[in-house]
């Protein structure tokens, strides 16, 4: 009930002044001129409260004793407790004669219900951020003083009403009653009329707040900001004080609390992402090795938005399980911010069906309009998360095994780390990864040290669940456990994503996004497919796919000869490539000596092994 979340936003009033407006309602009235008097001295008893306030107090105090005699009537005639109760109450004990009386009643106490919800409504307004036309918000006032002076009188009339219930006897009961029903009804009326006008008014007052406000989000992002105090304010802070909370702990914050930081906007159904999805942004964020060097620096807050302009019960239960799990903030009550905040969040950062992670700067400037792909891809290394450091940290990208690897699996960076060479393969087919695996055994019986590791594909069905299962249980090789194949493969998704996004220049080849195409390719038509490399930093980083890769393994008896003079990426380079010239071809090229690499350089056209000469600058 609105009125009753009204009341929460009061606190702790004075039980003084609620004693007092309680024993104002339950005084007999004896004439027009005594019901005036006393609704002008709850006035004086309401004077600091703001008019919403005077009435939800007002209706508080009076709930108690209506809604006894309520209970009470409709329960007399037909449960032996309910007539008990009354007789001590000394109600008549035949109410059928008070039913018209009754009615009204509640015809009165419905209309005052709905005059009180319309004055919450407009007092609920953002009145304090976008200013309404002097003549609108004076006819709008005007309304609700008259409405809340008869809201009181007309509480004042049924408490008293009551009472005198309370003392009819039953010769007393029909003539007393058409009276008190006359007036009762002559009440609702008024006040219905009132309600009909005032309602009119406050739409008209939430219309013209709602054009006002969407255009003042408009203009603001347009503009510079000290800070994002203002910006954060207008989207969250308009009907609360403490709209957000910390999820971990619940505690209520404010948008101060955000002041400085750089403030990332996730955006999406009250469902959240997919569980991978979730888990995956708490690793590359709160779980990320980075994140304690910028993690104060930055915030995530959660915006769930419904598809439809209401909240589901459903909707609800799964944002209170959420936020209480996750490591960020959130809206606290996200069924609260204005509707017009919602329609720009959905318009002017093109939220629909997908989450997005808009990223706010400390000024409150969008500096990414949406950064999920660039968290998926470097998680808090990707700090301050704006499209430019997007754009510079692609620049300074190559395609390594570190950087496909990433940190999705700790102990697997680590040895990716130390330089040791690594295999990581995909496969639908356990045939072909007992076959692949045995061949690679061979390999490394030659003395080669390769470490292979199964990553399963990008739809974990169950047959690839039970492959993942074979694999480890046969000691085939290692494999990534289920949830951080989701996460390799998400990964690669999101390197598409961003590479396509930005677009590359004219006669520009793009290395990183021409491997990351043909894995999700290779993937997506079920072939078999590894890749081979070693080193943080080393671009020693082999793809083998189909039966090309087959082939080449089959012929190790003939290139495995090369380990020792071309080292294992060289020799296995050298018989991937086309066959060879007969002789040297003369091309020469600077190589830096911390560059050097492994083993022989093999030339890039004759295919033959390079004579090293070392010069000195």
């Amino acid at each position: 009930m609105e009125e009753l979340e009204t009341l929460e936003a009061l606190g702790i009033f004075e039980s003084e002044t609620f004693c007092k407006i309680s024993h104002e309602i339950l005084c007999k009235c004896s004439d027009e001129e005594n019901l005036h008097r006393r609704t002008m001295i709850l006035f004086d008893l309401l004077g600091k409260y703001r008019w919403g306030e005077k009435v939800v107090l007002v209706l508080t105090s009076f709930a108690a004793s209506y809604g006894e005699f309520r209970l009470l009537m409709q329960l007399n005639s037909c449960i032996p407790m309910a007539i008990s109760v009354a007789m001590l109450k000394q109600l008549p004990t035949d109410v059928s004669p008070l039913k018209p009386q009754f009615n009204a009643l509640s015809l009165l106490v419905d209309a005052m219900v709905d005059v009180t919800k319309c004055i919450i409504k407009f007092e609920k307004l953002p009145l304090s951020r976008v200013e309404l036309d002097n003549e609108t918000k004076a006819v709008a006032k005007s309304q609700i003083y008259i409405a809340v002076y008869w809201i009181i009188r007309g509480i004042l009339k049924c408490s008293s009403q009551i009472t005198d219930s309370t003392a009819l006897k039953s010769d007393q009961c029909s003539d007393s009653t058409i009276i008190a029903t006359w007036e009762l009804v002559s009440l609702a009326y008024q006040l219905r009329s009132i309600y009909d006008h005032l309602r009119q008014q406050v739409e008209v007052c939430h219309h013209q707040t709602e054009t006002k406000l969407y255009h003042k989000l408009l203009n603001i992002f347009k503009e510079t900001q000290v800070d994002n105090q203002e910006v954060l304010s207008l989207l969250f802070a308009l009907r609360d004080d403490f709209p957000l909370k910390q999820c971990s702990s619940q505690a209520k914050l404010g948008v101060s609390d955000l002041k400085s930081k750089v403030v990332i906007l996730l955006i999406s159904k009250p469902e959240l992402l997919s569980i991978e999805e979730s888990l995956f942004l708490v690793q590359q964020t709160h779980n990320h090795p980075h994140n304690k060097d910028v993690e104060a620096s930055y915030a995530i807050v959660w915006v769930p938005i419904p598809v439809s302009s209401t909240w589901t019960n459903a909707e609800k239960e799964n944002f209170e399980y959420l936020s209480n799990s996750l490591p960020w903030y959130s809206i606290r009550q996200p069924w609260l911010p204005n509707s017009a905040v919602v329609t720009f969040i959905k318009e002017a950062w093109y939220c629909k069906s997908e989450p997005v992670l808009v990223v706010l700067n400390s000024q409150g400037t969008v500096t990414n309009p949406n950064a999920i792909d660039m968290l998926f891809i470097w998680g808090a290394r990707a700090y301050p998360f704006s499209a430019s450091r997007e754009k510079e940290l692609w620049q300074e990208q190559n395609w390594t095994l570190h950087f496909l690897i990433d940190e999705i699996d700790p102990l697997l960076t680590k040895r990716v780390e130390e330089g040791r060479n690594i295999c990581i393969y995909g496969s639908n087919s356990i045939d072909w990864i007992v076959e692949f695996t045995a061949k690679m055994e061979i390999i490394k019986r030659a003395g080669v040290q390769l470490e292979m590791v199964y990553v399963g594909k990008r739809n974990s069905t169950p047959h690839v669940k039970d492959i993942l299962a074979n694999v480890s249980y046969k000691n085939l090789s290692s494999a990534l456990p289920s949830m951080k194949t989701h996460f390799f493969w998400l990964r690669l998704d999101s390197i598409r994503r961003s590479k396509l996004r930005l677009g590359k220049p004219e006669n520009y080849t793009d290395n990183v996004l021409d491997e990351v195409s043909a894995l999700l390719d290779i993937d997506n038509n079920d072939e078999n497919w590894a890749v081979i490399g070693r080193g943080s930093n080393s671009i020693d980083i082999i793809r083998l796919e189909g039966p090309k890769m087959m082939e080449c393994l089959d012929l190790f008896p003939s290139w495995g000869g090369n380990l020792a003079e071309l080292g294992f990426f060289g020799a296995l380079r050298h018989a991937l490539a086309p066959p060879i010239l007969p002789r040297p071809c003369g091309h020469d090229f600077t190589h830096p000596s911390k560059e050097q690499g492994e083993g022989v350089v093999v030339c890039g056209k004759c295919k033959h092994p390079m004579k090293k000469f070392v010069m000195y600058k």
